[in-house]
């Protein structure tokens, strides 16, 4: 569905990404993940048309679109902080694309993606009465009436804790199984990642240092950095999450 030949970006004298190839199929959630300056943000950039590559070029459906503007790109966009309209209410913003793009979704398929994303109860609430996973759910919803063929997300979770990042989680899933929509995250958080995506892109300094599936990730690290950044953290983690379950048993026995 996308492919990306040989993408580099340079700002200045300095290189953000280099020489970056990846094929990503239709119906794929693809997790781009790395640290803070990594180039993942920049690489989300290019395929949305933000940003122009330095080199290299980039096919949709077997088309050049290199050199395609951003709103002609069959793309949308859900941004890390929402971007939602304060003076709107939720059914309101939900909607807001069609007012001149009337045909691109009719009222039963608005009131289904209603129905998916369980904003039935919060249409007629202003943006500020809604809770983070409720303003996260109506920023979706406002991307997938146009009907975009991808979906990029950028950070969704980052912003959100606990019970409510774990049903965004599922819903995304659910939305991309539904409606056979090909997604792509950017996130620096590899339980994120892991538990979210077919297919990860790890970027190292603006380079491709692994592009597995989340299994092969854990199993097969390609390098020292895979290793530290994802298999290594993670591990930390359980190890953290195992001591606190074993010194409340210990409590309980007592």
């Amino acid at each position: 569905m996308l492919k990306l030949e040989n993408i580099s970006k340079n700002f200045n004298q300095t290189t953000v990404l280099e020489d970056v190839s990846l094929e990503i199929q239709t119906g794929e959630i693809v997790s781009i993940l790395g640290q803070s300056g990594s180039g993942k943000t920049t690489l989300l950039n290019i395929i949305l048309g933000l940003e122009e590559a330095s080199e290299g070029t980039i096919y949709f459906r077997e088309k050049d679109i290199t050199r395609t503007p951003m709103e002609k790109r069959p793309f949308n966009i859900v941004f890390q902080d929402y971007a939602l309209f304060p003076n709107l209410t939720a059914y309101q913003n939900l909607t807001y694309g069609l007012k001149n793009n009337k045909n691109c979704s009719t009222d039963e398929e608005v009131q289904e993606l209603i129905h998916l994303l369980n904003l039935e109860a919060h249409l007629d609430r202003p943006i500020h009465q809604l809770s983070g996973g409720q303003k996260q759910r109506v920023a979706l919803g406002r991307t997938l009436v146009m009907k975009p063929e991808l979906l990029l997300l950028d950070e969704p979770l980052s912003a959100l804790d606990g019970v409510i990042k774990e049903s965004i989680k599922a819903k995304i899933q659910e939305i991309a199984q539904k409606l056979s929509l090909t997604i792509i995250i950017v996130t620096h958080d590899p339980e994120e990642a892991l538990t979210m995506s077919d297919k990860i892109v790890v970027l190292d300094n603006g380079k491709i240092a692994q592009c597995s599936s989340p299994v092969e990730i854990m199993t097969q690290a390609s390098c020292h950095f895979v290793q530290e950044f994802i298999i290594n953290q993670l591990a930390i983690k359980q190890q953290n999450i195992q001591q606190i379950f074993q010194q409340a048993l210990r409590q309980v026995e007592i």
